[in-house]
């Protein structure tokens, strides 16, 4: 049986991002009828100068095509995400790159952190983004919607194994960062200079040991009072734009 190679886009920045970015085929927009949103007259303008069709339903038409997942009233079905393999990133990667910067995302569950990790990472100056293809959420529309369409902008990589992608990375330069509450280099004194990649781990395990052991280092964000730990996203966002101010002065 042949694999779906379609998916429902939902929320209006996922579908506006995504006719902006003009890196999917869209087969057809859905809107809800009577809908009146500055943004949806944006889409519908970008849906005509793309010849794409648009179909106007009624709220329980969207509420079946989305699963009942808040759609904003607007829909559409496009191919899927264009995402890369890490074989093609290291037969495109080329050592004149101006000190990229990556961040790989190591067994995460939630679209929500996925999302927002990847709003973020492109806010922070991220170039590329890594993802395991096995034990993670892949780049799918709800991560698309989590992100308020920044995924659709982004360049994605699924990776085979990330203890592996590692070490392909370091042999080509890079200094490798796992973001660790038991990291002994605080945040805040952590060098991100150069050809970087920042590890962070999923929201129940972390980073797993042998991730850990490919690492150059490992990093730790201070935290004052009760609480012990931060959210996977908010912990990855503080670290990111950690590294997007240091990077920045040494520019």
């Amino acid at each position: 049986m042949k694999k779906d190679k379609t998916e429902i886009l939902f929320g209006i920045h996922s579908v506006f991002e995504a006719l902006k970015a003009n890196r999917r085929e869209f087969f057809k927009i859905f809107v809800k009828n009577n809908l009146k949103r500055s943004k949806v007259d944006e889409i519908l303008k970008l849906a005509k100068h793309n010849n794409c069709k648009v179909e106007y339903v009624d709220s329980n038409f969207l509420d079946r095509l989305t699963k009942d997942i808040k759609h904003q009233g607007i829909a559409a079905k496009t191919s899927l995400f264009p995402v890369q393999t890490g074989k093609d990133f290291f037969q495109n990667y080329k050592k004149t790159e101006n000190s990229p910067f990556i961040l790989i995302l190591e067994n995460l569950e939630d679209p929500h952190n996925v999302g927002a990790l990847i709003r973020t990472a492109l806010c922070a100056g991220v170039d590329h983004i890594m993802i395991p293809k096995d034990r993670s959420v892949a780049p799918v529309s709800s991560v698309s919607r989590s992100s308020a369409g920044a995924m659709e902008h982004a360049e994605i990589f699924l990776i085979t194994n990330t203890a592996s992608t590692i070490k392909k990375l370091k042999e080509r330069g890079a200094w490798i960062a796992g973001l660790d509450a038991s990291g002994d280099t605080p945040l805040f004194k952590a060098d991100f200079s150069g050809f970087f990649a920042l590890v962070v781990g999923g929201e129940h395990k972390g980073i797993r040991p042998l991730v850990k052991k490919e690492c150059d280092f490992l990093i730790s964000i201070p935290i004052k009072g009760r609480i012990n730990s931060l959210n996977a996203s908010v912990a990855g966002g503080v670290a990111l734009y950690e590294a997007f101010r240091k990077r920045c002065l040494k520019s």
